[in-house]
């Protein structure tokens, strides 16, 4: 058997139920809205800094509007909160309309760097179309040189020159028409004369000489090049262009004479004599060409006299003088007539017209034709009036002619009509002015003028033999300005 006590310790003693004391009175506690971690949080929404205004001034939150919130405890008041929030929205506003006024003035700004771009582009494109347009005129004016040149040497070969035709007047006018217009466009865009001009000429024969043989091995004079013919190809030499100096210019080609006095001569030696291909040929000849020279800078060439010279030699008392050799005659091969006509064309539209230019021009050369000849007038004159009673007289009794009597053969300004004028010596170029007005019904301007000698009779007191026109002589009218 067991012990009382033994059965005590075997048994443990649990704690008895904790019961309501109904004597004493529960303490009221206020419920917490938020939670710890909530409240943390909106303290320091409260208290976090206000971002600067718009006009750079930092606000600040008055030190009544903090909300003070214990680590366990109070809330702020719905008044607080609004506040707050007030102040937020303001500043949120002022954001709003200072970065809206920024947009503005990068709106602005925007469109005037888009009109800049769009001036821009529009001189970049007239500067394009003003090189193209110079470009076609350099190119325009080159090829309408080679062609007066080719026609002047053709003519100097016949011994004829160009006097100028019925459009003179008109070119004339269009040329005063077009120069205000070059005013405005500006001198920079248009070729000008005194630009070109080289300044300080002084021809050097040794230089020229020297720097020819060295632009003809860069040419290949000695090298043979490929030259492609129908059925094939050959081997061929260039064949060099003939270049005479003379003393008094130089012969390029057949010609024509070109004195030292002409710019383009003084830039075509100047370019030789700095070591360079002339510039005027480099259109016809890219890659070089080359040149056969011919020194003749002892001789002066003479062209065909134009004035009657002492056919003589000068000299002075106490010195000697050397004897200048002269030459008139253009070396190399001319031109046939066949040659000629094959380069003009054979008809030209103008003014809806065609015109047959081959065929007048051969008519020209070859002598004149039907039309021509019925082209041909007789002016009554005194001396033409004394011939014909003449001649009604029988010939026993008739008197010898006059041997004072000149025959002058005048072209109008148009060159389809021939006034035959027979006139004596003593009388005046005023008298032949006289009678062509008579004839032609009106007193129109003019100058007449001879074509080989190149000279203009103005002086209406001289007579026909002190001008030189007797025993006869033909002539050109010549339009003019009244």
């Amino acid at each position: 058997m067991s012990s009382a006590l033994s059965s005590l310790g075997k048994n443990k003693r649990a704690p008895l139920p904790d019961l309501p004391d109904h004597r004493r009175r529960p303490v009221p506690f206020k419920q917490k809205l938020y939670t710890d971690d909530e409240a943390i949080l909106l303290n320091d929404i409260l208290k976090s800094p206000f971002a600067p205004a718009a006009d750079g001034t930092s606000t600040s939150i008055p030190k009544n509007a903090l909300l003070k919130i214990p680590n366990k405890g109070s809330v702020p008041t719905d008044l607080e909160l609004m506040s707050s929030m007030m102040q937020k929205l303001t500043q949120l506003e002022q954001k709003v309309i200072s970065q809206a006024n920024e947009l503005k003035q990068k709106d602005k700004k925007i469109s005037v760097l888009e009109d800049k771009i769009k001036i821009l582009q529009k001189s970049k494109d007239a500067c394009s179309k003003e090189s193209s347009q110079n470009e076609e005129l350099e190119r325009t004016c080159l090829e309408l040189q080679s062609q007066v040149w080719e026609m002047e040497r053709f003519l100097n070969d016949y011994g004829m020159i160009w006097v100028g035709d019925k459009n003179h007047q008109s070119t004339e006018d269009h040329k005063e028409n077009v120069k205000p217009q070059q005013d405005i466009l500006g001198k920079q865009y248009l070729w000008q004369q005194d630009n070109s001009l080289v300044k300080n000429f002084h021809m050097n024969y040794d230089l020229v000489m020297e720097n020819v043989k060295d632009l003809n091995v860069l040419a290949g004079e000695e090298e043979a090049q490929i030259e492609h013919v129908t059925g094939g190809a050959r081997l061929t030499r260039p064949k060099p262009i003939p270049l005479t100096l003379y003393k008094n210019g130089i012969l390029m080609f057949n010609g024509p004479f070109r004195s030292y006095e002409d710019s383009s001569t003084q830039q075509c030696m100047q370019d030789l004599m700095d070591g360079y291909f002339p510039s005027e040929l480099q259109r016809r000849f890219p890659d070089g060409v080359p040149i056969k020279m011919n020194d003749q800078r002892d001789v002066e060439f003479q062209q065909n006299n134009r004035w009657i010279e002492f056919p003589g030699i000068g000299h002075t008392i106490g010195n000697k003088t050397d004897p200048v050799l002269k030459e008139s005659a253009i070396p190399g091969p001319k031109l046939s007539m066949e040659q000629f006509l094959k380069k003009l064309p054979k008809t030209v539209i103008k003014e809806g017209k065609v015109i047959d230019i081959r065929g007048s021009v051969q008519q020209n050369l070859q002598g004149t034709s039907k039309e021509q000849k019925d082209s041909v007038i007789l002016i009554e004159t005194p001396c033409l009036i004394s011939l014909k009673e003449r001649l009604e007289i029988d010939e026993s009794s008739r008197v010898p002619s006059a041997k004072d009597i000149s025959t002058l053969r005048i072209k109008s300004e148009d060159g389809e009509k021939t006034f035959i004028v027979k006139m004596y010596f003593s009388e005046t170029i005023g008298h032949l002015r006289t009678y062509l007005n008579q004839h032609r019904g009106e007193e129109s301007c003019y100058d007449i003028i001879s074509s080989f000698p190149q000279r203009v009779y103005s002086d209406g007191s001289k007579t026909l033999q002190e001008s030189g026109l007797v025993p006869n002589a033909s002539l050109l009218l010549r339009p003019t300005k009244c």
